[in-house]
């Protein structure tokens, strides 16, 4: 079954092919990380006329690389949300065009769900049940999955601040530059993580949920109250990333050890940070883990994931029954 996936959620325009939820035949992404540069981050709007623009180019690609016809599919796939409504929007509307033309199947997808399937694409499925950490710009979540052919379920979520939307709000305060993961990753490596004990929020005992906002205030109070001349900027976004992945590691033991689990997901867009996945592979090892991890081009937004999560909820249930009726969902668990 050749399955051809939209997705358009916040800033990256993509398309791809994917046989039988597993076999990737194209994968094609637009970025915009040129046009939201200079803010900083993204810019809904911006964002949203962007993917006007190049939907359709992206379709075409995609068939192209797959080196098949619009025949040839079987179904789409398109991400329903979570995400930025305007940017929803163009992936659907181009979705529900192409499914109701040509008389195809539509499947709606959750864009964490995709997210998740990511991270078996390229590995043997799990055998048993899983807990996965979906950490992202937007996103900063735990599920657990008795397998991929059923709904993730809900464990906890950020309280405020997305994972990746404290990196990106902490370079733009020290004007490092955006996407502020990949400058923060970077510099890290030239730094001490250990050079400013910054603030871990654990929320409880047996907490699941993340807050990240007090450890964002706690490096602006650090730039405010030192001189630029008394710290290195490399010990600072070190001590800042330490922080922040020394709670996505803790949470997610949490998670493991609440649900006696032994197969542990790591995706989303921090899933690509180089500290967060040496951290996985250490507690991997000490927890008899089988790890998952996507590869890096896999890690941020891609077609490919919904593309291979719309075979499982094909399977699940099937296709959307009213092509027209579809719409976008900026919360979706």
């Amino acid at each position: 079954m050749r399955i051809l996936g939209v997705e358009s959620s916040c800033d990256e325009t993509a398309a791809a092919v994917v046989e039988d939820g597993r076999r990737v035949l194209s994968n094609v992404v637009s970025s915009q990380i040129a046009v939201h540069r200079p803010f900083g981050g993204v810019v809904p709007e911006l964002a949203s006329r962007k993917h006007v623009e190049a939907i359709l180019y992206v379709v075409e690609a995609a068939l192209e690389e797959a080196e098949c016809s619009m025949n040839d599919i079987d179904a789409i796939a398109v991400t329903r949300g979570p995400g930025l409504i305007g940017s929803l929007i163009v992936g659907i509307s181009a979705a529900k065009a192409i499914a109701y033309a040509l008389e195809k199947p539509l499947i709606d997808v959750n864009h964490l769900e995709g997210h998740i399937h990511a991270a078996f694409l390229d590995s043997d499925l799990p055998n048993a049940p899983f807990v996965c950490l979906v950490a992202s710009g937007g996103h900063t979540a735990l599920y657990y999955s008795k397998s991929l052919d059923q709904p993730p379920e809900f464990l906890g979520g950020t309280l405020d601040d997305a994972a990746g939307e404290a990196f990106d709000k902490v370079a733009k305060l020290l004007g490092l530059g955006y996407p502020g993961g990949v400058v923060i990753d970077q510099l890290s490596e030239q730094g001490n993580p250990t050079a400013i004990d910054f603030p871990r929020v654990y929320l409880g005992k047996d907490s699941l949920d993340f807050s990240f906002s007090g450890l964002k205030t706690a490096v602006v109070n650090f730039v405010r109250t030192h001189s630029p001349l008394t710290y290195r900027v490399e010990d600072l976004v070190a001590s800042f990333q330490e922080a922040v992945v020394d709670v996505l590691v803790a949470k997610t033991v949490l998670a493991a050890n609440m649900k006696g689990v032994k197969n542990v997901a790591v995706v989303g867009g921090v899933a690509a940070n180089r500290r967060l996945r040496h951290k996985f592979e250490e507690k991997a090892i000490d927890n008899r883990w089988k790890l998952y991890v996507p590869p890096i081009h896999l890690c941020t937004d891609n077609a490919v994931m919904i593309a291979a999560a719309g075979y499982g909820v094909w399977k699940r249930k099937g296709f959307t029954r009213d092509i027209l009726t579809l719409d976008a969902v900026s919360r979706w668990y």
